[in-house]
């Protein structure tokens, strides 16, 4: 899937100027970032869009599978727009915030097996690998 485009439907149908700008900027980063973020970065650029319509943005987005979404341990939440519509994971530097979609190949054999083991149907799954990317740890 290429960039979120704020003229598809995977942005919604109520497609307003704030909402646009959200978008935008979400195609601009290479990393995760907080809905804090993207709000002071949309405030330095006069962007005038509220963090309450961050907020609300993002979550629409993360509802249509448009942005990826990682839960930290701190309870925030960290958005960046979706680059496949094929289910991945991903490699996430914790110095830099770097980011590599990967595929899951043996979690996603690992979830199923587990979830048939104790009678479950798997509806979905969770997995991202923290680490340092290599210019991190040379520096």
């Amino acid at each position: 899937m290429t960039a979120l485009n704020s003229n598809t439907p995977k942005v919604g149908v109520r497609n307003t100027r704030q909402r646009t700008a959200v978008v935008d900027l979400l195609n601009e980063l290479d990393n995760f970032a907080s809905a804090k973020d993207i709000h002071r970065e949309l405030d330095n650029r006069d962007a005038k869009v509220g963090l309450t319509t961050v907020y609300r943005t993002l979550q629409s987005l993360a509802d249509i599978d448009a942005v990826d979404v990682l839960h930290m341990a701190s309870g925030e939440s960290l958005y960046r727009a979706c680059r496949t519509d094929s289910h991945h994971h991903h490699l996430v530097c914790t110095q830099c915030g770097t980011t590599v979609e990967i595929d899951g190949g043996p979690v996603e054999a690992w979830a199923k097996k587990v979830a048939e083991e104790h009678d479950f149907d798997l509806t979905g799954h969770d997995a991202e690998i923290y680490g340092t990317c290599s210019k991190c740890s040379k520096a």
